[in-house]
This record gives C-alpha cells, structure tokens and sequence, in this order.
C-alpha cells in the first residue's frame, strides 16, 4: 500500500527530487533503470501472462518449484515451492525472499518472516516465523529492492513496485536517500548484485545473527 500517494503530474519531479538526493553512484546508476515514468503502470492481459511466464522462468532457473494455485490458499512460499498463480511482481519478489533467507528459513513456510500479505493460512505461517523487529525490516526491504531490480532485467515495470513498496516516501530527504544507499550497499557487499547493479543468482549462506 503506497503509503503518500504521487498524482501522475507530479511523478518526474518526484523522481528527479529523489535522484538529485543521491551521492552514490551505483545507486544512481540503480534508480535511473527503475526511475521510468512509462513503468509507473502494471501490465494488463496478454503482456501481464507474458511477464508471469518469464517471472517463472526465473525460479526454474534458480531451482525453485512452481506450484498452481493462489498463495491465498496457503503460503506464497510452502518451504518446498512458490504458488505460481499470483502477479510477475509477487513472483520475483518470493524469488528474492529465497535468495536472501538465511539457509535455515530458507525451507521454512514464507521464509520464516511470518505472515505475508497474500498469505492464506496466517496461522501457520506466523507459528513458522524465525525473524523479527528490525532483522525482519532489513531483510523485507533488501528483498524488496532485489525484488524490483529482478523486474528491471525482465524489463518489467519495476517503478510500479517501487512506487507500491514506499521507496519515494519522503524523496529528497536525506533519511530516504541514505535508506536507499544502505541497502544497495548490503545487496552488493551479500554479491546479490553485481558491479553494475544487476542481480545475480547468488543464495545466502550465513545464518541470522543470534538473537
């Protein structure tokens, strides 16, 4: 849920007050990709199909299993595989959860996080929930960005989960440019991107820190 909603006139100058915010430059080089004002809108119909199938590609190459089905049904994430009958965006952002769980959530109901807003069965995802307070936020929002930077490579409309996710909350200030920073940072120190800001297929392998 955006939490300020951006009226459609105002939405380059936003995107311009949140890039003169920025010092960094592979952050700047990350945000020119998402900041597309075309991409502010879903896919619809036929191209909407075609980015799910793609989106679903990209498990398959990551090894993950698609199941059919809602993630209302139960989980977007079982500990075995994705429900598959979702939006591209949910998709590659379950994808992004499965790279940046540590290894032993990582088989857990929705990673161990706890509910999820498409979740079913909130009941039992949030018995399975292992991370919490500000470990959880940190992991949601590098799951968030890595999530939207998947739909970049696809050439999907990224900045519509940018916009959606609460990224340009605040734009200009320096709290929301350093929030941006900081995580494109933890996401190219953890290798879950490269030197130019695309993702890899990288998988977590150090375990949460104790609590």
């Amino acid at each position: 849920m955006i939490l300020t909603p951006i009226a459609e006139a105002a939405l380059p100058a936003t995107l311009d007050c949140f890039r003169n915010s920025l010092d960094d430059l592979l952050s700047l080089r990350i945000f020119s990709r998402i900041a597309r004002p075309a991409d502010a809108v879903r896919a619809e119909g036929p191209l909407a199909v075609e980015h799910l199938r793609r989106a679903s590609a990209v498990a398959a190459e990551h090894g993950i299993a698609v199941r059919p089905g809602s993630p209302t049904l139960d989980f977007g994430w079982s500990g075995e595989a994705l429900r598959g009958d979702t939006e591209a965006y949910v998709l590659l952002h379950e994808i992004a959860h499965f790279q940046l769980a540590a290894p032993a959530r990582r088989h857990l109901i929705d990673f161990g996080l706890g509910t999820g807003p498409e979740t079913g069965d909130r009941a039992a995802a949030d018995r399975a929930a292992r991370l919490f307070g500000v470990a959880r936020e940190a992991e949601e929002a590098r799951v968030s960005l890595l999530g939207i930077l998947w739909e970049v490579e696809l050439g999907q409309p990224a900045l519509a989960s940018f916009l959606d996710q609460n990224w340009l909350e605040g734009a200009g200030s320096v709290a929301a440019a350093n929030h941006f920073e900081t995580v494109v940072a933890a996401l190219h120190r953890g290798g879950f991107i490269d030197d130019d800001g695309r993702p890899t297929r990288r998988r977590r392998e150090d375990p949460d820190p104790a609590p």
